[in-house]
């Protein structure tokens, strides 16, 4: 036999060895072999030293041990392939879609059918294409079949027509089109480069806002330091599971009481909920805190027209500054001496940003990307943008504003569902700069549910497209910067509001598809590998431990394309989903123990029995048959997308394209689990 001189073989040479003993343990603890010896292959070498031959028992069990675990990853896929189709089952079964989730959500029943004929238009417009897409999947495999007979002949005859038809019609327009997809895609690209070396630029410069005037306290009297009169508000709607622990945390505020007034703005229909708040309102009364409670019959203009109420009240005028913070929104006691003095000797300041950080990012692999995404969007588009233009879109909550800014600007509006960014397009169209804090955090919730959170993105991304056509002519007209305004239209709102889920639903879930059934129109490589990837890296570096997540990170981006795509059409044309505002729900999960474990070390903690301790238990007093029930559903639109991505991933297997085959079958796997509604919560 001749010997082996493959790469692990030893050095070559005379003196080199050509085998060693070994110890080679297999998986299973029953499968063992403590030395394969080498016996009589010791054969003498040069210098009468003996050397080591090849030994054959030693390639047989490192084969068995290969094969051995080929058989265990096997068996894990098998294990998961039976899992998912139990899910899948179980999902059909039950019967449930999204067209089931959405009964109910709008008032009357015209209104209710022509939502519904609206929402059915972009699915018949994806199973058009899945049923396009199958059909010439067909008509390929029967081409590349070379079968005999008359049907041979005519499926031959038929697939010669057909090349002839999409090289002459289909093939320009389809190209044209994947053109300018590619070019708003380089754009966008460039865009979040320049965003990322931004960033990158702060932190290597260290550059960090500061107040202009530190209101630093009085040694000898604690109290004497910058503290004006602050009101803040805590705007809910039916938030039974979070209500204590926000109402815990702003009483808790290390503010003096004198200067603080707390604002329950709750906008419940559940009389139960109403009674919960209403009591632990009076509670906190009762032990010294300044917290007032209002409930709205009619909750017309939900958010916006909530916080528009607050502000009519006479007590109003004896404050300077209001901070915000949403139900499930828990801020550190150091929050106000961190954000309020930034207002001292600054009179064009009118927003102080924190970041949001998150108690339940862990979760589940929903919650893990979501963490991904809002990660960038603090660190990178918020911070840069505060740093170098004093403008960004506001955030809704954990924000503290001044009041002469709110009023200037023309107060709360209700004619948006991102009434948030309403607010703050106009201050910054009437001059007023804001500042974001990096390094102050607020803790909050993440969606847990899929239902939960294509809901939020549908709001997130219809909302800027309203205002958009509200405020159009209003930042043409306006006296600031003209650089200022490009930015506003072009990059604030068009680049990253409308061609990002253009582009991204267009290219990834329809162009790239149908590329595969008309080669003659293609997308290079880069296009669908190189530069997804780079964007992939540049978004997740600012969540470093969630690098293990970034292929299922770039898919599920793709896989929200279309919640994103249907949500920016519904704001752009006005079509009645873009009025939808439907609270996000959650789950409770913020606590006393979650703020302290994740609190900045060297926090100053407030002194014992200063204020309440948070309660941690939650009174249930609501009828549990009255609690709506969750279901996992399944969503037909990212079902059809998935058969459609798989229909065209055979077709790529065809031809033998590689790298397109795996984006196309690994994007197409993403669109099925997010259809049988897998990657989120799993309610049983």
């Amino acid at each position: 036999m001749a010997p082996w001189s493959g790469l692990w073989a030893g050095l070559a040479g005379g003196d080199a060895y050509r085998g060693t003993p070994v110890i080679v343990k297999m998986e299973n603890p029953n499968w063992s072999i403590s030395e394969v010896d080498g016996g009589e292959d010791f054969l003498p070498g040069p210098g009468g030293r003996r050397r080591r031959g090849k030994n054959a028992k030693q390639i047989t069990w490192v084969l068995l041990l290969k094969a051995h675990r080929a058989a265990g990853c096997l068996a894990w896929l098998a294990s998961a392939a039976v899992t998912l189709g139990c899910a899948a089952r179980r999902r059909v079964a039950a019967g449930r879609t999204d067209s089931d989730a959405n009964q109910g959500e709008c008032e009357g029943e015209e209104e209710e059918a022509a939502h519904a004929v609206r929402r059915s238009r972009f699915y018949a417009f994806i199973k058009a294409c899945l049923l396009m897409s199958v059909f010439l999947l067909a008509v390929e495999v029967a081409a590349h079949s070379n079968g005999r007979g008359a049907l041979a002949v005519f499926a031959a005859s038929f697939y010669a027509s057909w090349v002839r038809v999409r090289a002459a019609y289909l093939a320009p327009p389809l190209q044209l089109l994947a053109d300018a997809c590619v070019v708003l895609f380089l754009v966008q690209s460039a865009d979040r480069l320049v965003q990322s070396l931004g960033c990158f630029y702060i932190l290597l410069k260290r550059i960090k806002p500061k107040p202009i005037s530190p209101a630093l306290p009085d040694a000898e009297d604690p109290d004497a330091g910058y503290y004006p009169m602050v009101l803040v508000q805590i705007p809910m709607c039916n938030e039974k599971e979070v209500y204590q622990q926000s109402i815990a945390t702003v009483c808790n505020l290390d503010w003096p009481r004198s200067s603080l007034l707390v604002q329950v703005l709750d906008d419940s229909d559940d009389p139960t909920t109403q009674a919960l708040i209403k009591e632990e309102v009076e509670k906190w009364r009762q032990n010294g805190a300044r917290i007032v409670y209002r409930h709205r019959v009619l909750r017309e203009g939900y958010k916006a027209g909530n916080l528009k109420s607050a502000m009519t009240c006479s007590y109003v005028k004896d404050y300077e500054y209001v901070a915000i913070f949403d139900a499930d929104f828990q801020p550190y006691p150091d929050f106000l001496k961190r954000t309020v003095p930034h207002f001292k000797d600054n009179e064009d300041l009118g927003l102080v940003q924190a970041r949001w950080s998150f108690v339940n990012k862990d979760e589940n692999l929903l919650t893990r990307l979501q963490n991904i995404n809002l990660c960038f969007h603090f660190e990178v588009e918020q911070q840069v943008n505060g740093v170098f233009i004093n403008f960004f879109g506001f955030n809704g909550t954990a924000g503290v504003w001044r009041i002469k800014a709110l009023e200037d600007s023309g107060g709360w509006m209700e004619r948006t569902t991102v009434e948030d960014m309403d607010i703050a397009v106009r201050a910054h169209l009437k001059g007023w700069k804001f500042v974001f804090l990096n390094d102050v955090e607020c803790q909050c919730e993440l969606p847990e549910s899929y239902e939960a959170y294509r809901k939020q993105q549908h709001r997130w991304h219809s909302g800027p497209m309203q205002l958009f056509r509200l405020c159009l002519l209003d930042i043409i007209q306006c006296k600031i910067a003209f650089w200022k305004k490009a930015n506003l239209i072009f990059l604030f709102f068009l680049l990253r509001k409308l061609i990002l889920p253009f582009y991204s639903f267009t290219l990834f879930c329809i162009i790239l598809p149908m590329t595969m059934f008309v080669p003659e129109a293609e997308l290079p490589n880069w296009v669908v590998c190189y530069i997804p990837a780079l964007m992939s890296f540049l978004n997740i570096v600012p969540a470093p431990k969630s690098f293990p997540f970034i292929i299922p990170y770039l898919l599920f981006e793709n896989t929200m394309s279309v919640t994103k795509f249907n949500a920016m059409i519904s704001g752009l044309f006005q079509l009645g989903s873009a009025y939808e505002w439907v609270v996000t729900k959650k789950s409770g999960r913020s606590s006393e123990g979650d703020l302290t474990a994740s609190a900045p070390k060297g926090l100053k903690q407030l002194k014992a029995g200063s204020m309440p301790v948070i309660d941690a238990v939650i009174k249930e007093k609501s009828n549990p048959k009255e609690k709506p029930k969750k279901y996992n559903r399944i969503y037909k639109k990212e079902l059809a997308l998935s058969l459609l991505l798989l229909t065209a991933a055979a077709r790529s297997l065809l031809s033998k394209q590689g790298i397109h085959f795996y984006f196309l079958l690994f994007q197409g796997i993403s669109f099925l689990l997010v259809g049988l509604d897998l990657i989120g919560e799993d309610i049983k």
